[in-house]
């Protein structure tokens, strides 16, 4: 994988492995000049202090391929960074969306892939309804757009149809908007910053019966909140966040706890875990690791 990652004929890598395997790949080819297309989360949330400031020395280009990251990105396009207020970071809710932690009692694993408007992966649909996946764009939005948390609010955008805004300090709001479809953002990323024909569906305005907007509901989907409180204590915490839900998720696909459980895991391994200030590659693998024992153990 890292001599694909260094190929010389090659001008973009993305980078669309799932898991912190993708880390050391991404390394070697921002050290070789390589444009990154970035699909792969983890690369950011756990390695984020490690990846962005190596492509700021190296002169490279991290390019979105996440619909929210890359229309936050395209929103940001031809302004100034230092002018942005806020990122408004929307989030379709999920399969569960307004629901209330007794209805989530007894969700089982189908209910849980149902996604009302995107296909997507097994365990990105769970993360999804859970709203981990939401705080997993928070920290890798950080890292982008170099914000502090306080500037990203998640917004729930049930349509799906505008994917991320971004406030500038005039009170000016700048939006992408588009069919849920990831086609878009993939081509995007691939070539930019040509914009080039692609077949698919558009929006249609006339048929938009409504677009609407809420407050995410942190008391039912703690997902969110432990996603900031992982940011808050910095350092390795990302990374124990990130690979508790990995398991936990794991679990919960393989029918061996239940939904809430997957919370409760998460938020476990975290109090149990010692924080790494500035974590080598190393050190945030053996926090994966550390995490994932932690669960196991919590189920032998």
């Amino acid at each position: 994988m890292l001599e694909l990652a260094i190929l010389p004929q090659m001008e973009v890598l993305v980078t669309a492995i799932v898991g912190m395997i993708g880390i050391r790949p991404t390394i070697a080819a921002i050290k070789a000049g390589k444009t990154i297309a970035l699909a792969n989360k983890e690369t950011l949330v756990t390695a984020g202090h490690i990846i962005m400031p190596l492509a700021k020395e190296k002169g490279v280009s991290i390019l979105p391929v996440d619909s929210e990251h890359s229309a936050i990105f395209q929103s940001m396009h031809g302004e100034n960074r230092e002018r942005v207020s806020k990122i408004l970071l929307t989030a379709s809710g999920g399969p569960f969306r307004g629901k209330k932690t007794e209805e989530l009692q007894d969700i089982t694993v189908e209910d849980a892939l149902k996604h009302p408007n995107w296909s997507m992966g097994r365990k990105i649909t769970v993360d999804s309804a859970t709203l981990v996946n939401k705080g997993l764009e928070v920290m890798e939005a950080k890292w982008l757009f170099d914000v502090e948390p306080e500037q990203i609010q998640v917004v729930v955008h049930p349509q799906s149809i505008i994917h991320s805004m971004v406030e500038y300090v005039d009170g000016g709001i700048m939006a992408q908007l588009g069919m849920p479809d990831m086609k878009l953002p993939i081509q995007y990323a691939l070539f930019y910053p040509d914009r080039r024909p692609m077949d698919g569906r558009r929006v249609d305005f006339f048929a938009l019966k409504s677009i609407s907007f809420e407050e995410p509901d942190i008391k039912t989907f703690r997902g969110l909140q432990l996603a900031y409180d992982a940011i808050a204590a910095g350092g390795s915490m990302p990374t124990v966040f990130n690979a508790a839900n990995e398991k936990a998720v794991g679990l919960f696909l393989d029918k061996k706890i239940r939904f809430l459980a997957i919370y409760d895991l998460i938020q476990g391994a975290m109090e149990q875990h010692k924080v790494i200030a500035n974590p080598t590659v190393d050190e945030i693998l053996e926090a994966e690791a550390q995490a994932h024992a932690y669960i196991s153990g919590k189920l032998s």
